[in-house]
């Protein structure tokens, strides 16, 4: 098995996030921050329309295989408030920074990576970011080991969500490599099937105690694992 490129997912694998998947009960203490921070007054039936919003577009409760970009998302919010217009940019700052306040990378991840490296591999990442998170955040929580990594890509960047195997297709095409030729290490379902379906080899990271069979070819508890991991396949 020949093995070119190894592609992670960022949250729970690259990065940890303190918060719950789900962030259904953080809508309404989310835009009381972004009401903090940008002066804003909300009554109540602004919250409730943000919430109406936030939850149509929440993949936890309704999957969906495509990409829908912050200022869609962003722009409906508004359209039911007072905030006006000019000030979305700033809005969609102050939510997703709420929710990546204590975001760190893993310890293990750098001597990781470095290794990978150093056996010519090609590093990339592939995550669905949640409500159309903007790149420039969602990469700024890799940015310790931000370059190590060539080839960081996110569901904006392909226009679907795992686990669409059109992602990981996207990915080897821009990587040079067949499909074949990626480990795919992620922490979730999705991740796994998306691997398993496209044709990748899928190594699930479950750092928990709990038994996890998603048809994961491989699993590890930590990245370091990879390592060994390289010296048997």
């Amino acid at each position: 098995m020949i093995i070119k490129a190894v592609i992670f997912d960022i949250g729970q694998t690259l990065v940890e996030y303190r918060n719950p998947l789900n962030w259904s009960k953080l809508y309404r203490p989310a835009f009381s921050h972004v009401a903090e921070v940008c002066g804003y007054d909300f009554s109540e039936e602004e919250y409730e329309h943000v919430g109406k919003i936030l939850t149509k577009y929440n993949t936890r409760i309704y999957p969906r295989e495509y990409e829908v970009s912050s200022t869609q998302i962003f722009t409906e919010i508004i359209s039911g408030t007072r905030i006006p217009i000019e000030d979305l940019g700033r809005v969609k700052d102050c939510f997703y920074s709420y929710f990546r306040q204590g975001a760190i990378v893993y310890p293990e991840a750098e001597e990781t990576l470095k290794e990978l490296l150093a056996k010519d591999i090609l590093l990339g990442t592939l995550s669905d970011v949640p409500y159309g998170m903007d790149n420039a955040y969602a990469l700024e929580d890799i940015a310790f080991v931000r370059n190590y990594i060539r080839y960081p890509f996110t569901s904006n960047d392909v226009g679907c969500r795992k686990p669409c195997v059109r992602c990981l297709a996207f990915c080897a095409e821009k990587m040079g490599v067949d499909i074949s030729e990626i480990v795919f290490v992620g922490d979730e379902e999705k991740d796994i099937i998306c691997a398993n379906n496209a044709g990748a080899y899928s190594v699930l990271i479950n750092r928990s105690d709990e038994r996890k069979e998603f048809g994961q070819a491989v699993e590890i508890k930590s990245l370091i694992e990879l390592i060994e991991l390289f010296e048997k396949i």
